[in-house]
């Protein structure tokens, strides 16, 4: 039996997080599927696990607790698995790359797909990835990142941070090989740790997961599909 119930789409994207985290942890998981979200999402608000726009959505099976939205579901997962740092300075630094991950998520798919990418707009964004990407490597810095070894936030072992950008970036550049030439650019260190990271067995394993169940599918959809058309994926 599984200790949670996940529920997100059929890609990778912003439930690969959890789906790391819980990786990471050595917990166990149930994939709820396509057809469950959309159940959840057409019907009553009153028979959904806790009110949700859409997921990802995780259920704690120990306990039938229910949270939804990436940076709640990382926080309590840290909380509970013990996986955050001991200083409210450091945790409060945790939850604050959780959050750019998502805000990057939501930037490289311009806000879910309200609008699609054309080469000018991506040219026009390129500066602006490369900014994101300077912030990871100015954190790190300011922790003691090396460029062979050492962790986001200058813990021992990685912790949620570390985590989590290696899922963000080693995702992304996994499917779109331009974006990994603009993070070596722009963040050296960054992507020396994610790859770091991302080789650990439990993140290697689901990575390959991933790749068996969602192929070359990023985050699905007409706007993947502007994204590979204007980097040539």
């Amino acid at each position: 039996m599984s200790d949670y119930d996940f529920y997100y789409w059929s890609v990778p994207f912003r439930g690969q997080f959890v789906r790391a985290v819980l990786a990471y942890a050595g917990k166990t998981w149930t994939e709820g599927g396509d057809v469950a979200i959309s159940n959840f999402m057409g019907g009553p608000l009153k028979r959904m696990p806790v009110p949700f726009m859409g997921p990802p959505l995780l259920v704690d099976k120990k306990d039938g607790f229910a949270i939804a939205e990436m940076p709640a579901i990382v926080l309590y997962l840290g909380e509970t698995l013990d996986l955050l740092p001991k200083t409210a300075a450091l945790r409060a630094m945790t939850m604050k790359v959780v959050n750019d991950a998502n805000d990057v998520l939501d930037e490289i798919t311009l806000d879910g797909g309200r609008e699609m990418w054309t080469e000018r707009r991506w040219e026009t964004f390129v500066p602006r990835l490369g900014k994101w990407m300077s912030l990871w490597e100015e954190t790190g810095d300011r922790y003691g990142l090396k460029a062979d070894s050492g962790y986001l936030l200058g813990s021992e072992k990685p912790g949620i941070a570390d985590v989590v950008t290696a899922t963000l970036w080693s995702t992304m550049v996994e499917r779109f090989r331009v974006i990994g030439t603009i993070l070596e650019e722009n963040a050296p260190k960054t992507a020396a740790l994610t790859r770091r990271v991302a080789a650990l067995p439990s993140l290697a394993k689901l990575a390959a997961k991933a790749r068996e169940d969602y192929g070359d599918t990023y985050c699905g959809g007409q706007i993947e599909a502007s994204l590979r058309k204007v980097l040539g994926a």
